[in-house]
């Protein structure tokens, strides 16, 4: 089982979008995979699930993670870096059964001009401590807004042919 994580805790968030169309593509190369939104963790997650704690709410969610092999972590720009709610999870998750040697790609998201390369860079480093295998290829989608038709697919031709290209490495990977 492998695992998309739309890394914000936002509702109809653009980064959602894209983990959707990441889902859908992966799904059309015969590959199987679940997607978690963050927005579905439990409210209360710095109370009830970190520091040894687990909830019967995580539960779910620690299942899915221990069941995956491979991520694909799409990761939106907050203040320069990653959200705060993607660092929560990471830290809520058993260690190191969740995530240890593990398989991961990375896509950063933003409305700025960069796509989110400091915050792709900080979350490396994290992945890198985990001792997760990070897929070489990143991708950083910049002004994400103007990436979308309305039906949530990407429109430009060179974003398209890159993120297809990771696509494929990630289902090699």
């Amino acid at each position: 089982m492998n695992l998309i994580i739309s890394g914000t805790n936002r509702e109809r968030s653009n980064s959602l979008k894209i983990a959707k169309y990441y889902q859908q593509e992966l799904q059309r190369k015969g590959e199987s995979w679940e997607l978690l939104s963050l927005s579905d963790l439990p409210s209360d997650i710095t109370v009830t699930d970190l520091y040894g704690k687990r909830s019967e709410a995580f539960k779910p969610i620690q299942a899915l993670v221990s069941a995956a092999q491979k991520f694909v972590f799409i990761i939106p720009e907050y203040n320069g870096s990653f959200p705060g709610i993607l660092k929560v999870f990471i830290d809520a998750c058993s260690f190191p059964a969740s995530f240890f040697h593990k398989k991961a790609a990375l896509v950063g998201v933003s409305t700025g001009k960069y796509g989110n390369i400091r915050g792709v860079d900080h979350f490396t480093g994290v992945c890198n401590y985990m001792r997760m295998h990070v897929l070489p290829l990143k991708i950083h989608l910049s002004k994400v807004h103007d990436e979308l038709d309305s039906d949530d697919q990407l429109i430009d031709e060179l974003t398209t042919k890159f993120v297809q290209e990771q696509i494929n490495e990630i289902a090699r990977f």
